[in-house]
């Protein structure tokens, strides 16, 4: 640790003396903005194509009360609740815990997260929503403590996706019970592999034999969505699920992502073997990849799709290049993992889904590797390719085939040289797609760890506070292999902080400061909505920082401005908008206070709405 210091010093010294001299944390806000602008190349491209005035509302001051709270002018309304019915059938909602499995596959899931709003018409629309995991000390009356077949039952309806049409009525957006969409997709829900690892002998069980029919999704963080109108879920920390009291021979590969014989929390493995580890090795290889679904068919089979790799997906931002084809990039959250993209080999189709709905079954799939340039905290990127038999991706270095490059993608990009990263998590490509951002949440490990030195994309040791990278692709060609890149924010605390990057950048100070960034996401006017899951004790590092918050960014100016605080305990995740604009859907996750109901009521995952009083659209 003591080498590990002298170098951290040497690092923020030299860091330091480039901010100082560019003016990125010292002065006003507005004159290190102007500064970091001007000599950014990435920012001067995105300042030319933008409108200058983005952020039409009064920022709030943080908070630590079990509400939302928004700008003046702004209201915000519940859609849906954990438990809520979906179906005219389904059973009312009790808080009791004592709702059987039965009950909870008719409700909406627990811990919403990432979501899309797929228009019908003018004042009808379906939404997906993610249901990410399941707190047992809310769900069960026993808390998880006397878990019975039936409660793992009830678990694994409760996770996966929920997918409901919505109404306007009277102006403002309800859930439809009575849908023909309506849909709750779980753990058990039928699932057909696609893409280059299907039907692999490392996917294949004594109950699929064939490595091709996957049952269930979960720990389904954030998501994406097509141009040809499907949903992209993805599975995250799918490893939590896994478990055993046995002997189990886990492989490198296994730990890699987290898999442990030992007693899952879950339980799941108790009571369906599946889980169990030490009987089903291979069970949580067909876990860990992105997931396309088609909202507008309940009778669907999702599809998951291998060619975009296997980890720990947080989202997947796509876009469909100059030339045609789809470009998906995609986050591995977990911390020293890596920046992936995926590059389809068909082309998109205008106006012919019925062709495109394949396009992510088959392309190449590469990951980052940063350099930075000179001592600035900006530089060059490179995208390596990962297929078998390139970039040293052979049997000598321990694989067979492509199925196992994409089975295995962590271990091959680390195989192919690229850059751990401070927790990659949600991507958004910009309205104008030239450039893309990408939070980095944190990274308690960042200089502690080998292979996670401190270096320009991720400046910080023991980084708690987060940044936003940012890059452009060389000539705006998204499959291009190269692209250059800078950080748009770094995250911080500047009451507790002087002089140095745990401060923040300049366009973070007392008013605004946050820390951990996880969702993110544009607005058709290239407004950056920025979403935080980080820590909300409001005490040392994080003194005056409240509760989880959403703040919107200027990409142009680089302001940023608090537009929304959360309730107690909770993450603010999740995020989009109605075609118009004028109603945003925001989630609260994991709430620990008496959110949404107040009183001594049980806290609850929701969806909730903004909508500005004047009926206009967000942020204008």
């Amino acid at each position: 640790m003591s080498n590990f210091v002298e170098k951290e010093s040497d690092f923020s010294n030299m860091v330091n003396a480039r901010l100082s001299r560019r003016g990125f944390l010292m002065g006003t806000a507005a004159a290190g903005a102007g500064a970091f602008l001007a000599l950014n190349p990435v920012a001067k491209a995105i300042a030319g194509s933008m409108d200058s005035s983005l952020l039409n509302f009064e920022a709030i001051a943080t908070s630590t009360s079990d509400s939302i709270i928004l700008p003046k002018g702004y209201s915000s309304s519940t859609l849906m609740s954990w438990g809520d019915p979906i179906f005219a059938n389904a059973p009312q909602f009790n808080p009791n815990g004592k709702q059987d499995s039965k009950a909870q596959a008719l409700q909406f899931g627990d811990n919403t997260d990432g979501m899309s709003v797929f228009p019908l018409s003018n004042d009808r629309a379906i939404l997906a929503v993610n249901n990410e995991y399941t707190n047992y000390e809310f769900l069960f009356e026993h808390q998880g403590k006397a878990m019975t077949a039936d409660d793992v039952l009830k678990a694994q309806a409760a996770v996966g996706i929920t997918i409901v049409e919505i109404a306007k009525k009277n102006g403002q957006w309800v859930m439809d019970p009575t849908g023909k969409a309506n849909r709750r997709i779980t753990a058990n829900t039928e699932m057909k592999m696609t893409g280059p690892a299907a039907g692999h002998d490392l996917l294949k069980t004594k109950a699929d034999p064939t490595g091709q029919k996957i049952l269930g999704t979960f720990n389904n963080c954030a998501n994406g969505e097509t141009p040809w109108g499907t949903y992209l879920t993805c599975e995250e920390n799918f490893n939590d699920f896994f478990g055993s009291e046995q002997n189990a021979a886990l492989t490198a590969d296994d730990k890699r992502y987290g898999i442990k014989a030992e007693q899952s929390d879950y339980q799941w493995h108790n009571f369906d073997e599946r889980f169990d580890v030490s009987k089903n090795p291979n069970e949580p290889n067909r876990f860990g990849w992105v997931v396309e679904i088609d909202p507008n068919d309940p009778t669907s089979t999702p599809l998951k799709r291998t060619a975009l790799g296997r980890f720990k997906h947080e989202n997947a931002a796509l876009v469909v290049n100059d030339d045609g084809r789809v470009v998906v990039y995609l986050g591995d959250d977990e911390r020293g993992e890596h920046l992936y993209k995926f590059v389809s080999k068909g082309k998109y189709q205008e106006g012919n889904n019925s062709a495109n709905r394949d396009l992510l079954e088959d392309g190449t799939l590469y990951v980052a590797k940063f350099v930075m340039k000179d001592d600035k905290l900006e530089g060059d990127g490179q995208w390596l390719e990962l297929t078998y038999g390139k970039n040293g991706l052979t049997k000598e270095n321990g694989f067979n085939s492509q199925a196992e490059v994409m089975i295995f993608a962590r271990r091959a990009a680390t195989q192919v040289g690229a850059t751990t990263m401070d927790r990659p998590e949600w991507v958004a490509v910009h309205p104008d797609k030239k450039h893309v951002f990408c939070t980095l949440t944190n990274n308690k490990y960042r200089g502690v760890r080998e292979g996670q030195e401190v270096d320009g994309v991720n400046p910080r040791a023991e980084n708690h506070y987060g940044q936003i990278v940012r890059w452009e692709p060389t000539q705006g060609n998204h499959v291009s292999d190269t692209f250059q890149w800078d950080l748009y924010l770094i995250a911080g605390n500047p009451t507790v902080h002087k002089g140095n990057l745990y401060a923040g950048s300049d366009n973070i100070n007392k008013e605004n400061m946050f820390n951990s960034p996880d969702g993110i996401g544009f607005d058709k006017a290239g407004r950056l909505w920025i979403q935080t899951d980080g820590n909300y004790s409001n005490k040392g590092d994080f003194a005056g920082q409240g509760n989880n918050q959403m703040l919107c960014g200027d990409p142009k100016t680089g302001e940023v401005r608090r537009f929304l605080t959360g309730p107690v305990g909770c993450e603010i995740t999740g995020l989009t908008f109605s075609e118009d604009q004028k109603t945003m859907f925001v989630g609260v996750q994991h709430p620990s206070g008496h959110f949404p109901q107040g009183g001594d009521s049980k806290p609850r995952s929701t969806i909730v709405m903004v909508t500005k009083d004047n009926g206009a659209v967000i942020g204008s």
